[in-house]
């Protein structure tokens, strides 16, 4: 194991980059915020692509070399015209191969629909969101933003 240590600092950076991703899995990563506004309501996306009902939290994918909060205020501003303020991360969970950071934010403004990723740009109740967005979306905005008694 020495031999391949003392090979492996031996070879280019570029080198032990290709060898790495070689045997590494790829991955997607994606930034996504639960907004809020001066009312409390989340901001919540009819997206097209989205599996059943559309309905969940806006944000998208990183671009090579972009850090995750820049990528989740671009994709919030790209989508909706929105500035977020007081960005925080909520949590970071993986599915399969993707890798998703979730964020908590705050805006002001309606904001628009601004992509045509997206068909609707809806602020919701948190008791009252959509009833055919996924249970476990329900579930992430309902334990974010609800404080535990």
């Amino acid at each position: 194991m020495k031999l391949i240590g003392k090979i492996w600092k031996k070879l280019p950076r570029s080198a032990r980059t290709r060898v790495a991703r070689s045997v590494q899995p790829k991955f997607t990563v994606s930034a996504a915020g639960i907004i809020t506004n001066e009312k409390g309501q989340v901001l919540l996306a009819n997206h097209v692509l989205r599996p059943v009902s559309g309905w969940g939290v806006p944000g998208g994918f990183l671009n090579v070399g972009e850090q995750a909060e820049a990528a989740f205020r671009r994709e919030i501003k790209e989508e909706t015209g929105l500035i977020v303020t007081d960005v925080s991360i909520h949590r970071i969970r993986t599915f399969k191969r993707h890798i998703e950071i979730m964020y908590l934010a705050k805006t002001t403004g309606k904001g628009e629909v601004m992509s045509r990723e997206i068909t609707e740009l809806v602020w919701f109740d948190v008791e009252n969101m959509p009833p055919e967005m996924s249970l476990d979306m329900q579930f992430l905005i309902r334990n974010a933003l609800q404080p535990n008694d």
